[in-house]
C-alpha cells in the first residue's frame, strides 16, 4: 500500500508550485490576440464617433435654445415703412 510520508508530501507540494507558476506564466504570456486588439480598436473608434455626434447635437440643441431665449427688438423685427402723408 502506498503511504504518505513527510518527504513524498514535500515533494508533492514543490512539484504543485512548479506546475502552478509554469501555468501562471503561460497565461500571462498569452496576452490578448491580434483579433482582440483589432476589436477593442474597432469598439473604441465607434464609441469616440457616437460621442462626437453626441455632443455636436447637444451643441446645436444648445445653440437653438439660447437664439430662441434671446430677446429680440419687436420694432425691429416688426416694423413696417411709415408713410409719409404730404397736406
Amino acid at each position: 500500500m502506498f503511504r504518505l510520508t513527510n518527504l513524498n508530501l514535500k515533494k508533492m507540494k514543490k512539484v504543485f508550485s512548479i506546475v502552478a507558476v509554469a501555468a501562471i506564466t503561460a497565461l500571462v504570456a498569452c496576452g490578448p490576440s491580434a483579433d482582440q486588439k483589432a476589436n477593442e480598436q474597432r469598439i473604441a473608434d465607434s464609441t469616440k464617433a457616437a460621442l462626437a455626434a453626441s455632443q455636436a447635437t447637444a451643441d446645436s440643441l444648445l445653440k437653438a435654445q439660447t437664439a430662441a431665449a434671446t430677446p429680440t427688438d419687436s420694432a425691429a423685427t416688426t416694423a413696417t415703412p411709415a408713410t409719409t402723408e404730404t397736406h
